[in-house]
């Protein structure tokens, strides 16, 4: 990552050990060329890609499929000066195998907008990285630099 500022560099498996005790992320996404960022429920797959639930006339839906997007969960603890921030990068996707599907609602917790068409995106994770600060502490030791 950055060298010599204070974060911990965590590895894959850490990342999607921390990425599933989150309950609410960010997809980063492009509109009208621009950046857009939007914070969503999720689910990480066993196989560590992320999944969403929207309804299927959702712009999120129509904005990401077949598109390269970024997805970021973080915990952050301002009193105690700690937390962690992981990102999944790779290509997201609208499910539409039909037992893909049947198991993802079966085994998904209710949305938290209900709508009679709900789409399931799958977020492929080409590439994850994450950072950790524990406690302020930085190579420079504890509390701030000014």
């Amino acid at each position: 990552m950055y060298g010599n500022d204070g974060f911990r560099e965590l590895d894959r498996q850490e990342c999607l050990r921390l990425l599933v005790t989150a309950a609410v992320g960010r997809v980063v996404h492009t509109r009208h060329a621009l950046p857009a960022v939007l914070p969503v429920n999720f689910r990480v797959d066993s196989d560590g890609a992320v999944l969403l639930r929207t309804t299927a006339a959702s712009e999120l839906a129509r904005a990401i499929d077949g598109a390269v997007v970024a997805f970021e969960a973080d915990e952050v603890d301002a009193m105690a000066h700690s937390g962690w921030s992981v990102v999944v990068t790779g290509s997201a996707s609208v499910t539409t195998d039909p037992a893909e599907r049947g198991h993802l609602v079966t085994d998904w917790p209710p949305s938290w907008v209900p709508s009679p068409r709900e789409v399931f995106i799958r977020i492929e994770p080409e590439l994850v990285t994450g950072r950790e600060l524990a406690g302020g502490r930085s190579l420079y030791g504890l509390g701030s630099l000014f």
